[in-house]
């Protein structure tokens, strides 16, 4: 099939010109395609996790221990049946690379090599190196992977292609945010994710 930009587009819902390497804090959801019902149940106003559920709470975990730029904290986080929250600190990002920076169209200034990047003679694509994008890019492709794995579903889809994330402004917001995810599983019924099969 041919690309055709009239037909073949995504519209970006970040924030335009914002430097999402910028150290900050994040309120990430990320949904399962399809919505489909892969990390366990709601029993009782609480999340019991299947095997595919720990392994989503296991590599989030893990991600802060593999990524110096990140730090997760377990109870800003939670694994819902077809989607999960968390907040993403970004931390130690104020000094630029002194190698491979560039700027971008939009004054963005960032790392030129990703791991999506072409290798020779075009410019760079995909997300900036220990940016928001490129911790969860890196995330669900290895979640997937190992999904598929477990489910012998070799290149199946496990996560919708984008992602919500929202820039935590203040104090009030974090408190909000962390309360909202910590009370997820008790209002289950009321997510705009809950689907009654």
């Amino acid at each position: 099939m041919k690309y055709d930009p009239g037909k073949h587009h995504r519209r970006s819902i970040r924030l335009e010109g914002y430097d999402y390497t910028k150290n900050g804090a994040y309120f990430v959801t990320m949904c399962t395609y399809k919505r489909e019902f892969l990390f366990g149940n709601i029993v009782d106003r609480k999340m019991l996790l299947n095997e595919l559920g720990k392994l989503i709470c296991d590599e989030w975990l893990r991600s802060a221990v593999i990524r110096d730029e990140i730090e997760l904290f377990e109870n800003e986080f939670v694994v819902m049946p077809n989607h999960i929250h968390g907040i993403v600190w970004i931390v130690g990002n104020d000094k630029a690379n002194s190698m491979n920076v560039v700027t971008g169209d939009n004054g963005v200034t960032g790392v030129g090599a990703t791991g999506r990047s072409p290798l020779h003679g075009e410019p760079p694509r995909g997300p900036l190196k220990k940016s928001l994008s490129s911790f969860i890019a890196g995330f669900k492709s290895v979640t997937t992977k190992e999904i598929n794995k477990i489910r012998n579903t070799p290149g199946a889809s496990v996560w919708q292609r984008n992602y919500y994330e929202h820039i935590i402004r203040n104090d009030d917001e974090l408190r909000r945010i962390r309360e909202y995810i910590i009370n997820n599983p008790e209002k289950w019924e009321y997510d705009k994710n809950y689907i009654q099969y």
